[in-house]
């Protein structure tokens, strides 16, 4: 869950010949945390693929817990420049990051390698100068996003693409030279686990200010600008909770089928509800708070007006899935969650559950969170703040 691939990249100095002019054999180490191990593979790079730097983007308030995380799980990284949502970092030694460089941090929502910035000139200028950076590299697609301006949900502030990003894509795309075929934008090109599309990312940090840099889309996040989905709230969902599980529902994978029962703790007013019975699955809403009638209408739902501790067992017993969102501490969600998951005679088949960090040092624990969701029997445990987290992560697990 934890770590980096293909992060660190050292030149062995020695030239190449032959047909490689210009290309030096490098060594690649890899480093995956919480093993002891280090794995050290070999392979050709072009200099053209390297970059002194690699950036990040954040929700604005969680910089200082992903240089945390980065120092705890990568110590070889220097925090290198930062502004509200938007960090860069560079290796201690002065090693030099490929192409391939990604990680699995739970607060960057995106990543990639940092090849500098375009400040100077007309918006025209600087199309043409992102070009001439991206110039040796096979870029397949484009992603244009600006860095988060406020904490989500100050004065209504949600993350997102903007008609200011979206002009500033248009006119890359126009200012590219013709044989680049870029890759229309909706639906994104899908992804694929073992290369993916080489993408050129434009950070918009300030409106002059535009950072360059590029990544594989390996993943399914990775194939939207800024990690950023185009989800937009239907004028019939009850809360912006609709939002947070339509994102966990396309993050985490899981292959939900029309029939299967999730039970929901904490449902109240709804708005997860709704992003469930809209995939045609059958919802058990266990929360002693009031429903929304437009829920409760819905014959695919059924109301258990209780804290899930006074829930009968049997009630888990027929369920497929588990999901979780209640306002209190990590540990107390874990305890119901975990109470539920031991019990006898329940068989879920996967966990989607979120984990309010009422205070950002509790992001400190979060490995430790992990392992003890792992240790209830799930092969695969994940967790990322989401595009529409607040102050909290979401945590899958099958």
């Amino acid at each position: 869950m934890w770590g980096f691939s293909c992060a660190a990249i050292h030149a062995t100095g020695i030239p190449d010949s032959g047909e490689r002019r210009g290309v030096v054999p490098l060594r690649v180490c890899v480093r995956l945390v919480g093993l002891d191990d280090v794995w050290t593979v070999w392979g050709w790079l072009t200099m053209a693929e390297l970059a002194r730097f690699v950036f990040m983007t954040c929700q604005v308030g969680a910089e200082p817990v992903l240089k945390a995380e980065m120092a705890r799980d990568w110590p070889g990284l220097r925090f290198a420049y930062s502004r509200p949502g938007f960090v860069t970092f560079k290796h201690s030694t002065g090693a030099e990051f490929s192409d391939e460089f990604h990680t699995h941090s739970v607060f960057a929502r995106s990543t990639g390698v940092s090849l500098g910035k375009v400040t100077q000139g007309t918006p025209e200028e600087r199309a043409r100068a992102v070009w001439q950076m991206l110039a040796d590299r096979p870029i397949a697609d484009l992603h244009v996003f600006p860095r988060d301006k406020f904490e989500p949900g100050f004065r209504d502030y949600e993350p997102g693409l903007t008609d200011e990003s979206r002009a500033v894509e248009t006119l890359l795309r126009s200012a590219a030279e013709a044989p680049r075929a870029l890759a229309d934008r909706v639906p994104p090109p899908p992804p694929d686990p073992k290369t993916g599309p080489l993408v050129a990312d434009v950070v918009l940090v300030e409106p002059d200010e535009w950072w360059i840099g590029c990544h594989r889309a390996r993943r399914p996040v990775s194939a939207w600008p800024g990690g950023l989905l185009p989800l937009e709230l239907p004028p019939t969902a009850v809360s912006r909770v609709y939002l947070k599980m339509q994102e966990s529902l396309l993050w985490s994978g899981f292959k939900m089928l029309p029939g299967q029962t999730v039970v929901e703790l904490g449902s109240a007013p709804g708005g997860a509800s709704q992003a469930l019975l809209e995939k045609g699955l059958l919802v058990v809403g266990i929360d002693p708070a009031e429903m929304d009638p437009m829920v409760l209408a819905d014959n695919g739902f059924r109301h258990v007006r209780k804290r899930s501790k006074d829930v009968p067992r049997r009630e888990f017993q027929r369920a497929d899935w588990l999901t979780c969102d209640i306002n209190l501490p990590p540990n107390y969600t874990l305890d119901t969650v975990e109470a539920i998951v031991k019990a006898p005679g329940v068989r879920l088949k996967g966990v989607i559950m979120n984990l309010k960090l009422v205070d950002w040092k509790l992001a400190e624990s979060i490995p430790e969170y992990l392992k003890r969701v792992q240790s209830w029997g799930f092969k695969q445990v994940r967790a990322r703040q989401l595009h529409h987290n607040r102050q909290e992560i979401c945590v899958v697990a099958k």
